[in-house]
């Protein structure tokens, strides 16, 4: 799939990931687990960022759990992870709720009214969809908004299977594991640019031969 060439209507599914595709909400992410881990210490604080960062689009709870297991070493009891993941849903809610959304998602959504849209998150799926709900976009996405603490490979998977993404399909993402997880799933990637926290994004996509575009608000100047 080539850029320039893009024929949305080709597609029968669109599958947008959320941080740093439809919310500018990645910076929101990385302060709020830096908050949530900030009374380990800021050596701590800032490895879990530093392993955040690295692995984009996981869920908090794998998040939260390599920081107890392999960062400070602490023995995971069910209460310490519970206020890990509690002090970190308080501080991102409030930042989901005025973060930027992408542009033209509407128009968007007019020009691909025979495609079904789905977003697969690392977040938590109960807080995204009354995210979406309270800043009117859920009836965007007839196909459903999926999250953690199923990961996305499991989601798109059992989507497939229970036929709610048909292919052909295309994955909207700004990290590696969206990329691989398009893979897997045998269904076409586009890496969005703008908000990604990818470093040197630019040589992974050409080392990969991954079509780019800056952001969502980019495909409606393609003919559909």
């Amino acid at each position: 799939m080539k850029t320039p060439g893009i024929g949305l209507e080709n597609y029968k599914t669109l599958i947008f990931d959320c941080d740093g595709v439809l919310l500018n909400s990645n910076k929101v992410k990385t302060e709020s687990f830096y908050r949530a881990a900030i009374p380990y210490g800021e050596s701590s604080a800032q490895a879990l960022v530093n392993y955040h960062i690295a692995n984009g689009g996981i869920s908090r709870y794998k998040k939260f759990s390599h920081f107890l297991e392999n960062i400070v070493s602490e023995h995971i009891e069910p209460h310490t992870l519970d206020v890990l993941l509690n002090n970190y849903a308080e501080s991102v809610k409030s930042g989901l709720m005025t973060c930027e959304v992408v542009g033209g998602l509407r128009e968007l959504r007019r020009k691909t009214e025979n495609a079904r849209w789905l977003i697969v998150s690392g977040g938590d799926q109960a807080e995204l969809r009354q995210i979406f709900s309270q800043r009117g976009l859920l009836d965007l996405f007839d196909g459903g908004i999926f999250g953690s603490p199923d990961i996305k490979e499991d989601i798109v998977r059992r989507e497939l299977e229970r036929g709610n993404i048909v292919r052909p399909a295309i994955f909207f993402g700004d990290s590696r594991y969206d990329y691989k997880v398009s893979l897997e799933a045998q269904v076409d990637f586009l890496f969005m640019s703008d908000w990604t926290e990818i470093p040197n994004w630019q040589q992974w996509c050409l080392e990969n031969e991954i079509e780019s575009l800056n952001s969502i608000s980019c495909l409606n100047k393609f003919k559909t």
